[in-house]
Formats: C-alpha cells, sequence, structure tokens
C-alpha cells in the first residue's frame, strides 16, 4: 500500500517571512503567530474561500480580504475553524487585507491564529495581493541566484581540491568549509579513514557511522543503528529549515477533517484489527539499497553519501543546519571521492600512471596498452559541451558514463578512450564523434575519425555520430594504390592543411556552408572562400558529382 505523500513544495528555495516584511514597499505586519525568523514561505496564493484546505498544498502564504466571514463570525467558532483548516493543510502563514471590506483585522481571528500558531500578516490597503505574490517571487529568484551561486563556487573549489597531491584530505577539508560542517570518510569496515571540519558534539561520529550501514551494499542495520529515522534522503528534510505541516496545532476534531481524501487510506487489516500479511507463496520484493540517507542527533542534522565505485567507501557529513544546496554540494564531493577512492581501491591508477611513464620513456602504445586493462581494441570518443566549455568535474561524470577513467580534458574537447566492449552511448549534455575500433597502433587515426564525427555531429545537430565502417567501393581497390592516387590527386592542396579539412568537411556535409562553417567554427564566407581557393588550385568544377565522389574518394584515403 502507497505511504502518505508529503505536500509538494515547487523547487526553488524557501522565502523566510522576515526577509517579506523586511520589504518596505509592502509594509506588511505581523500581529500574531511565532516569530518571523522561525516561518518560512514557499509560494503565495489568494482565496476567499471559507475553508482553503482543498486548494492548498502546503507551505503557502495565504491572502484573504475576508469576503467569506460572516457577519456574526466572532461570535463563534468560525474563525477557529478556519484558521485549523489552513493549519492542517500545512499553509506557513496568512495575510489579511484591510479594505474593502474590514478596517481592522477581527479580533476573533488574531486569538485563532495565536492559538493555532499560524503567522497573520496584516496587509494596508495600499498594498496589493498581486504585489505581495510578486514580491515572495521576486525573493525566490535571488535566493535561487544565491544557492546555483553558491553552488557554482563549491564546485569549482571541490574540483580544484581533488587535484591536489592529497585529494581526499582536501576535498574533505573544502566540503567542510564549504557547509560549515565535520566531514568523514569511512571504509568498507566502519572505521574512519579521513575526517577535516570543526569537532563534532559528543556521538556524532558513532551516529553517522551507523548510518552508513544504511546506504553500504550488503550491509545489514546493526543494533542500535536508526530505523525508520535514516533512510533515503527525504526531500522534504533536505529542502531546508523545517518545511510547512511541522507545526503542531491544538487538538481539535476539525484539524484533520477532509484529509481523507488526500491520503490513502489504511492497509487492509487481517483478523483481529492486525495487518494482513501477504501469502507464502508472494515473492518478496528487493528493497534498493539507497545512496543517501539523512538523520538528527539532537540539532545536528546527519547525512551519509554512499560512493559509488568505491566497494563500500561512505561519505559522513554533519552539520548544525542543512541548507538547501548543502544535498548538491556534498552529492559533488561525494562523485569525486567515487573516483578517488575508486583508484586506490582497484589500483587502476597506478596501472594507468605506469603506462604514461613508459609512453614518456619512449614504449609504443601497443606496448602499454595492456596495462590499461583491456588487451583488444579501444574507441576514442571526441565530446564537446552543448553550452560553454568542458570543466574537470563534467568531464569526469562523462568519462564515467561512458565506462572509462581515461580522459584527456582539452580546451573545448574532452577526449575519452573507451575499451571497444563498451558501445558509447549518446549523453545528456554533450554532443559526441565515436571513431572505428582500433588497436593500439592506430589510435591516431581513430583520433582524426572521431574528430571528424564530432565536427558532423555538430553540424547535423546530432547527439552522436560514428564514423562509418561498412564496406565499400574503397574495399575494391589495393590501400597502397588508393593512397598513392590520393596523394596525387590532391597534391595541389598540401601546402594548405586548412583547405584539404574544409573540402572533406564540406563534402561531408552536402556542400552546406552554413553546417560547415558551425563544424569548423569559421564564419560561412570563409568556407566559401576556402572552397573556391580549391576549386581553383584543383582545376575541377566541385558542382560536378563525379568529381566530388573522386575527391571525396581520395579524402577518405589521404
Amino acid at each position: 500500500m502507497s505511504e502518505p505523500t508529503t505536500p509538494s513544495v515547487p523547487p526553488t528555495p524557501p522565502v523566510p517571512l522576515s526577509a517579506l516584511l523586511a520589504r518596505e514597499d509592502l509594509g506588511l505586519r505581523q500581529i500574531a503567530g511565532p516569530p518571523a525568523p522561525d516561518t518560512v514561505i514557499h509560494w503565495a496564493h489568494t482565496s476567499e474561500m471559507a475553508d482553503p484546505y482543498p486548494y492548498l498544498l502546503g507551505g503557502e502564504l495565504l491572502l484573504t480580504a475576508g469576503v467569506h466571514v460572516p457577519e456574526a463570525a466572532g461570535a463563534g467558532t468560525y474563525f477557529e475553524d478556519y484558521v485549523s483548516r489552513i493549519v492542517a493543510a500545512g499553509g506557513a502563514a496568512l495575510g489579511f487585507g484591510l479594505a474593502p471590506v474590514h478596517d481592522t483585522v477581527p479580533r476573533a481571528l488574531v486569538a485563532a491564529c495565536e492559538a493555532y500558531g499560524l503567522p497573520l500578516l496584516e496587509v494596508p490597503p495600499r498594498t496589493t495581493f498581486s504585489g505581495v505574490a510578486r514580491a515572495v517571487w521576486q525573493l525566490m529568484a535571488q535566493a535561487r541566484l544565491a544557492e546555483l551561486r553558491r553552488v557554482t563556487e563549491a564546485q569549482q573549489s571541490l574540483a580544484a581540491a581533488a587535484s591536489r597531491p592529497d585529494p581526499v584530505p582536501s576535498v574533505l577539508r573544502q566540503l567542510a568549509q564549504r557547509l560549515s560542517a565535520h566531514a568523514l570518510l569511512f571504509a568498507p569496515d566502519g572505521t574512519v579513514i579521513a575526517s577535516a571540519g570543526r569537532a563534532p558534539v559528543p556521538g556524532t561520529q558513532e551516529a553517522l557511522r551507523k548510518l552508513t550501514a544504511v546506504v553500504r551494499p550488503g550491509s545489514g542495520t546493526e543494533p542500535g543503528a536508526p530505523t525508520g529515522t535514516a533512510g533515503p534522503a527525504d526531500p522534504a528534510r533536505d529542502a531546508g529549515p523545517p518545511g510547512p505541516g511541522d507545526r503542531a496545532a491544538p487538538a481539535d476534531p476539525t484539524a484533520d477533517r477532509g484529509r481523507e481524501r488526500r491520503t490513502p487510506g489504511p492497509a487492509p487489516s487481517g483478523a483481529g484489527g492486525h495487518p494482513a500479511t501477504p501469502p507464502e507463496s508472494a515473492p518478496a520484493r528487493a528493497t534498493p539499497t539507497p545512496t543517501s540517507a539523512t538523520d538528527a542527533l539532537g540539532d545536528t542534522q546527519l547525512a551519509a553519501y554512499a560512493l559509488g565505485g568505491s566497494s563500500g567507501f561512505v561519505l559522513g557529513v554533519a552539520t548544525r543546519r542543512r541548507e538547501p544546496a548543502d544535498h548538491t554540494i556534498a552529492s559533488v564531493a561525494a562523485v569525486l571521492l567515487s573516483l578517488l577512492t575508486g583508484e586506490h581501491q582497484s589500483g587502476a591508477g597506478a596501472a594507468r600512471s605506469s603506462a604514461l611513464v613508459r609512453l614518456l620513456l619512449g614504449a609504443a602504445p601497443a606496448e602499454v596498452a595492456g596495462l590499461l586493462g583491456n588487451g583488444g581494441r579501444w574507441l576514442v570518443v571526441h565530446a564537446r559541451p552543448e553550452n560553454g566549455t568542458p570543466d574537470p568535474v563534467g568531464a569526469t561524470a562523462l568519462g564515467a558514463a561512458l565506462g572509462s577513467p581515461l580522459i584527456d580534458l582539452g580546451r573545448d574537447v574532452v577526449r575519452v578512450l573507451v575499451p571497444a566492449g563498451r558501445e558509447p552511448a549518446a549523453q545528456p549534455g554533450w554532443t559526441l564523434g565515436v571513431g572505428a575500433p582500433a588497436e593500439p597502433g592506430n589510435w591516431p587515426s581513430a583520433d582524426a575519425q572521431a574528430a571528424r564525427a564530432l565536427a558532423r555531429a555538430r553540424a547535423t545537430r546530432a547527439p552522436l555520430v560514428r564514423h562509418g565502417t561498412r564496406p565499400g567501393l574503397s574495399e575494391l581497390v589495393p590501400r597502397a594504390d588508393a593512397a598513392e592516387h590520393a596523394r596525387a590527386l590532391l597534391a595541389p592542396l598540401a601546402a594548405g592543411p586548412a583547405l584539404t579539412e574544409t573540402l572533406r568537411t564540406w563534402l561531408s556535409l552536402h556542400g552546406s556552408w552554413d553546417r560547415t562553417a558551425v563544424a569548423l567554427d569559421v564564419h560561412r564566407n570563409t568556407v566559401r572562400q576556402r572552397i573556391t581557393r580549391c576549386a581553383a588550385l584543383l582545376d575541377t568544377d566541385l558542382d560536378d558529382p563525379d568529381v566530388r565522389m573522386e575527391l571525396w574518394f581520395a579524402l577518405r584515403h589521404h
């Protein structure tokens, strides 16, 4: 049976009520309820319904002018029932507009909000509800921008820390600094192998160690470990400060009225009212191990993150307060630590280092290829991000997605060497070009093929283009004869490599000036000038399909 769902909140940081009250242009005044710094708003909503419960999702600043209030409301329980329904729906605060219906906020409404702990704001006649809503969204946009800036700066500093001589301690120190936290790296056996940050409160390390059992594959929950409080990261708890609906309300039989419409009913019961058990023959579904978990130790917020490729390594983080961006920043650190601890655990990093040293000392690629973990053929992949230039973290994530740590981060392009048995797939946010499978001795040719495939992919706006490997007419001509013919035919262009590459790209894109310009990163007029120059040097008509076919054959063997 499904569990009751948490009220939805938008993917934007909440706005402290105190920030809205600080807007002098609105002139809002809090007249009841708990202090404003303890309340956050997720959105603003206007309603004149006597029962707004069915129309609230939780976290709203509900705005009303009191049109729904009957004349004798102050003498009965109208306002108490009204406020209790807002609190039951998870409303964050209530704004009451003065004029044209009411000159003052009803005293009974003030008393009800005070009793139920619901912040009550007085909205002056000069302030429109649309103006309040606009202010909420402006504050949300500012908070979102600040959050993105914080995440970006943290990502850059964590990536720089990962490139230092002591990468694991450096990443932990940088994470602890960014989150004002205590960060620990747990080994597969639960021991702490590195830590950084301010001294934690007593018991924090042991609580984090128990929490790691929740995210460590194949690890059972230890005696005394959190049960029910720690599990997959709770979106409501990860969203930062306490969310809507966490406020206690006075006991009221009407407080939960209508809630049955919004949450699933109880599980079916067996005899005696006990929960019904499934038949013994019903197969038990395996519960997947979560990648992150959260818990709390008093006022200290705990989080654990499984490191993907490290066979049991877990990152633990303890903070005094969980901010909206903390989860994202800690996840970036977890990815970097996954790569670092993965190399340490498998010894692959040492093997790649040996291969690099041997190449620098003069060994042939074929002699060191075995150290890279694959004795057969390889694929060269060229990748370019759709927006901006590649960065170390993005390049590392791309390599992990393609299944290879062999990455070369260039100024505009990331090159990845992938075992031929792992077929590259299109990656979101990237444009890929893949060369034909090649032995180590033919890697330079495969690299050139991948570069041309990437250029074609960018020109045709395809997410991935592979170098063609189908047998064709070229198989009928001996390779040496084809190469000699290509050298002779293209000899007039030998002095200008840019002309040869422009002609190759232009022919591959069926003579499109615009797409060729995109593929080569030049102006379309430059393409026209180069092709005109090629036609003059070759003394031929490039509009003739036979000429194009012969030139294409030659370029394929050049």
